[in-house]
């Protein structure tokens, strides 16, 4: 996600975002990215409540789990991709 490679758009890591720091960011369409390791299964509802809040914010939250991210970089990037196509 460095240097505009998605869709020629920026993203900002350990981006601030009221109460909360998300692990990326992209202000220009109001997209999080969360990293979720292994401590967020037994965190599920909290993480609901923080993407519910970022929500009502106006941002949209993808949520990915570090294995998923380790082991099948292409499809995490594809929907990530999916999500910024569709929202133009």
């Amino acid at each position: 996600m460095r240097g505009g490679q998605l869709e020629g758009l920026k993203f900002r890591r350990q981006f601030p975002v009221g109460q909360f720091i998300a692990d990326f960011c992209c202000p220009q369409r109001r997209l999080i990215i969360e990293l979720d390791g292994g401590q967020h299964a037994e965190q599920l509802s909290a993480d609901e409540w923080r993407s519910k809040l970022l929500g009502e914010r106006g941002y949209r939250v993808l949520r990915f789990w570090n294995d998923e991210v380790l082991t099948n970089m292409d499809g995490v990037l594809e929907q990530i991709l999916g999500v910024l196509r569709e929202g133009g």
